[in-house]
C-alpha cells in the first residue's frame, strides 16, 4: 500500500493524494495557485489514470483541493465523490464559478495569440465540465464511518476550517491488521467564528497534517479586530475608501460577522458596506441554510433574531455595473470583494482605483501565496502592476492574521499532542517548502515521531512503516514521550514567570509555584518508573 503526492507537498496549493491499496483513491483534486509555474502544473499530465480511480474523498470546498475535480471527469474519472453536505452545496457554485473563470482566460489569451499569429488556448475546463461532475458528489454525514469495501473505510471528521470541512480517517486493511490513514485537511484554529472547533484524533500509524502556518502563530484575534477597527476610522477620516480582498467561503462571512457586530455596538460611524462579489453572495446563503453547523455563538446571535451575515449597512453588488459604480462613487465605504490573493476579480479593479489613493486602506485578512500580487504587497512593494499598468503604492497596508480560517503554529502542535502513537510517522504537507521541512523537523523535536515533508512525486510506502512492538516497548515509548512533555511544561512556566513576574498578582505566583512543583513530581515519578523497566525487563 502506498500513497503519492501530487499536490500541496512543499508548497501550498494543488491538494491531491493518490491512495493505492490494490484499488486507487484520491483525496482532494485542488487546483495549484499563485506563482505561473505552479499554474502552470494544473495542464500537466496527471500521473495516474483518473479511468481507475474508485473514489474521491474530498476535504473541504476551497479550490486549492476542489478546483480540478471538473478535469478529472472530463478525463474520464467516474467514480463517487464522497463530502459533507456543505461542502458538496459549496462546491457547485465555486467550481461553475472557477469554470467560468478559466472560460473567460482562454478567450483573454486566445484573442491575444490571435494578434500574434498563435493557436487559441483550450480552457483548463468549461462550465459543461463542471455541470457534469454534479451528479457524482455524495454528502456523508460527519462521524459516520463508511464502508467502501471490505479494504477501505473512511470517516469524515469536523476540521473547524470553514463551514464542512474535515479531517479524514482512513482504515486500509493489510492482511488481518488496516493501517489508519489520517489526512488532517485544512485544520482551522480554535474558537474561530462560526464553525466549531476542529475534532480531536487520538490514533494513527501515519498522519499528513497541514502547516501553513507552521512557522508562526497568528495575532490575538481581539487585537485583529482592533486594527480592522482602526482601519476603517482612518479611511472613514480621510473620506477614503477600505478594501478588503476576501476569500468568498468562510473569510467573508466572518468579515460580515463582525462588521455586523460592529454596527450593532456602534463602534464603527454609518458608511456603506459593498459585498462585491456574486460568489461570495451566493456561499453567503448557502451559509444561512447550514445554521446545525454553527458554533454555539453564532447560533446564539440567531436565537437573539439577528442576522450573522446582514446588517442594514450591506449592499450586495452583483452585477459588473453595480460593481463599476462603487468606485464612482464619492466618500468612504467597505468594500469586500474578492479574490482573496488579488490575483483576479473585481478586487483588481478596485486596487486600481485605490491602491494610489493616500488615506485609503487595504485589508489583508487572509494566506498569500507566492507569486501574488497580495504577497508581494504584504512583503512591501512600493509599486506594483494592475491591468499592465503601473500604481505606486499609496494605501495604508493593514496585515490582519488573526482572522486567518488555519490553525497556527501552536494550535497545529497542541492538536497534534493528542496522538497517542509513538510509532505514528507524520508528513508535513500543504506548506512553503521551507515551513514544511521547519515544521517536519518541529514536530520530531517536540514530541519524537518521526516527521518528514514530502515532495510532489513522492511515493510513501506505508506497510513498512508499521513495524510490530511489543507491549513493553511501547509503554516505554509512551512513557518517553509523557517525560518530554512534561518537561516543556515546567520549562514554559519557568520562562513564564522569570520573563514576567511583574504581571502575576501573589495568588497567580502561588498557583506558577504549585505547578511547577507538581510537574516536577511528576517527572521524578516518571525517571523511577523508567529506571525500573531497565532494571527489571
Amino acid at each position: 500500500m502506498q500513497i503519492t503526492c501530487f499536490g500541496a507537498s512543499q508548497c501550498v496549493t494543488g491538494s491531491c493524494f493518490l491512495l493505492d491499496n490494490g484499488k486507487k483513491y484520491l483525496v482532494d483534486c485542488g487546483l495549484f495557485q499563485g506563482a505561473k509555474h505552479l499554474e502552470a502544473m494544473n495542464h500537466r499530465e496527471w500521473g495516474f489514470d483518473p479511468r481507475e480511480v474508485e473514489a474521491l474523498f474530498l476535504t473541504h470546498a476551497h479550490i486549492d483541493h476542489s478546483g480540478r475535480i471538473p478535469k478529472l471527469v472530463r478525463d474520464g474519472f467516474r467514480g463517487k465523490i464522497y463530502a459533507t453536505k456543505p461542502t458538496v452545496e459549496l462546491c457547485k457554485i465555486m467550481l461553475l464559478d472557477s469554470a467560468h473563470i478559466q472560460e473567460m482566460q482562454a478567450e483573454w489569451d486566445s484573442r491575444k495569440n490571435r494578434r500574434r499569429g498563435r493557436e487559441a488556448v483550450e480552457p483548463l475546463y468549461t462550465v459543461s465540465d463542471a455541470n457534469a461532475c454534479f451528479e457524482l458528489f455524495e454528502a456523508v454525514s460527519e462521524d459516520a464511518k463508511i464502508d467502501l469495501n471490505e479494504e477501505l473505510h473512511v470517516r469524515f471528521r469536523n476540521a473547524g476550517h470553514i463551514l464542512g470541512s474535515s479531517i479524514l480517517e482512513l482504515w486500509a486493511n493489510q492482511g488481518s491488521k488496516p493501517h489508519k490513514v489520517v489526512f488532517s485537511g485544512d485544520i482551522g484554529k480554535k474558537d474561530q467564528l462560526i464553525v466549531k472547533d476542529p475534532h480531536s484524533i487520538f490514533m494513527a500509524d501515519t498522519l499528513f497534517i497541514e502547516s501553513t502556518y507552521g512557522n508562526r502563530n497568528h495575532k490575538p484575534f481581539d487585537e485583529s479586530k482592533k486594527e480592522l477597527l482602526e482601519a476603517i476610522h482612518y479611511s472613514h477620516k480621510h473620506k477614503e475608501k477600505v478594501i478588503i480582498p476576501a476569500f468568498a467561503v468562510e473569510r467573508t462571512q466572518e468579515i460580515l460577522y463582525i462588521l455586523g457586530e460592529f454596527f450593532r455596538e456602534k463602534l464603527i460611524p454609518e458608511m456603506p458596506v459593498y459585498l462585491d462579489s456574486p460568489l461570495a453572495i451566493s456561499a453567503t446563503e448557502i451559509f444561512r441554510k447550514m445554521r446545525s453547523f454553527y458554533d454555539e455563538d453564532a447560533a446564539a446571535i440567531v436565537a437573539e433574531g439577528h442576522d450573522p451575515f446582514h446588517f442594514p449597512q450591506l449592499v450586495l453588488t452583483r452585477s459588473t455595473e453595480e460593481s463599476i459604480a462603487i468606485n464612482r462613487s464619492p466618500g468612504t465605504a467597505i468594500v469586500v470583494a474578492g479574490n482573496g490573493m488579488c490575483t483576479a476579480g473585481r478586487i483588481m479593479h478596485h486596487l486600481k482605483h485605490n491602491i494610489w489613493r493616500k488615506g485609503s486602506s487595504l485589508v489583508i485578512v487572509g494566506f498569500q501565496a507566492e507569486g501574488t500580487l497580495g504577497r508581494r504587497l504584504v512583503d512591501g512593494a512600493q509599486t506594483v502592476k494592475i491591468f499592465g499598468e503601473q500604481f505606486m503604492v499609496k494605501t495604508r497596508l493593514f496585515t490582519i492574521g488573526g482572522f486567518s480560517a488555519h490553525a497556527d503554529q501552536s494550535d497545529l502542535l497542541e492538536w497534534l499532542g493528542n496522538f497517542e502513537n509513538p510509532l505514528m510517522r507524520v508528513y508535513a504537507i500543504h506548506g512553503e517548502a521551507g515551513v514544511t521541512r521547519g515544521f517536519a523537523q518541529l514536530v520530531q523535536e517536540h514530541f519524537g515521531f518521526i516527521a518528514e515533508a514530502p515532495a510532489i512525486g513522492d511515493i510513501i510506502p506505508l506497510s513498512p512503516f508499521r513495524r510490530q512492538a511489543d507491549k513493553e516497548e511501547l509503554e516505554e515509548l509512551r512513557w518517553e514521550r509523557h517525560l518530554m512533555r512534561l518537561v516543556q511544561k515546567a520549562e514554559e512556566i519557568r520562562s513564564l514567570w522569570e520573563a514576567h513576574p511583574a504581571a502575576f498578582s501573589r495568588n497567580a505566583l502561588r498557583t506558577l509555584e504549585e505547578e511547577i512543583s507538581r510537574t516536577e513530581k511528576q517527572l521524578e515519578q516518571v525517571l523511577q518508573g523508567l529506571k525500573k523497566k531497565r532494571e527489571n525487563p
